[in-house]
C-alpha cells in the first residue's frame, strides 16, 4: 500500500489530528498533525512506552516536567523514553507541523 505523509492535511484543525498507520505488537507509528495546538497546561503526556518523534514539515516545542524545552524543525528527531513526563509546548500557527512518532516497547 502506498501513501503520502503530505497528503489529506485539511487547511483547518480545530483539534490536533493523531492518525494510527501502522500498529505491531511492540509498535505503533502515527503521523500527528499539529497548527497552533499545545497540551493542556494541566496535563502530562506519562506514557507506558518509548517514543520516537520526527519533526516532518513545522516546528514545535515539547517540554518536559523537568524545565527542560527542545525546539524541533523539520529534520529534527527527538526519543523520549517511557514515562519521561512530556507535553507539547508550541506548534506553529501558520503552518501545519507534520510529527511521525513511533511508540516502542
Amino acid at each position: 500500500m502506498i501513501g503520502n505523509l503530505f497528503e489529506g492535511i485539511p487547511d483547518r484543525l480545530p483539534e490536533e489530528r493523531f492518525e494510527e498507520l501502522v500498529r505491531g505488537d511492540s509498535v505503533m507509528v502515527e503521523r500527528i498533525v499539529s497548527r497552533g495546538h499545545t497540551s493542556p497546561e494541566t496535563g502530562w503526556y506519562d506514557q507506558p512506552r518509548h517514543e520516537w518523534v520526527l519533526v516532518l514539515k513545522g516546528r514545535g516545542v515539547v517540554a518536559f516536567e523537568d524545565g527542560e524545552k527542545v525546539s524541533l524543525g523539520p529534520g529534527d528527531h527527538l526519543l523520549i523514553p517511557a514515562h519521561r513526563r512530556h507535553r507539547v509546548a508550541w506548534t506553529d500557527p501558520d503552518e501545519a507541523t507534520v510529527w511521525l512518532a513511533v511508540h516502542y516497547d
